[in-house]
């Protein structure tokens, strides 16, 4: 699948034919059309509570700064590059 590029302004959400649950602090996604699951640390499921509705990019990444100690350049990379593969498995949708 090919990726969209992504950016701050960029608005994702998380996919119609997935479903995802805890799992002793983490979040595991399962993907409905390839039967496939995917596995979510606890920041990434942090990030993945934020796409449960559509999000602009920036929004997610205000988000992480406020709740981690991380300086909101490497949130901004860090963020994309995740958001990156979920789009790439086909978990997330991207409106550039």
């Amino acid at each position: 699948m090919e990726s969209t590029t992504l950016t701050k302004s960029s608005i994702v959400v998380a996919a119609e034919h997935q479903t995802s649950t805890e799992v002793d602090g983490e979040r595991v996604i399962l993907d409905l059309e390839e039967g496939t699951y995917y596995g979510l640390d606890p920041v990434g499921a942090r990030i993945w509570a934020e796409m449960q509705e559509p999000a602009p990019v920036k929004e997610i990444v205000s988000a992480i700064t406020d709740e981690y100690d991380v300086g909101a350049d490497q949130c901004l990379e860090d963020v994309i590059a995740l958001l990156r593969d979920l789009d790439q498995n086909g978990l997330i949708e991207v409106n550039a």
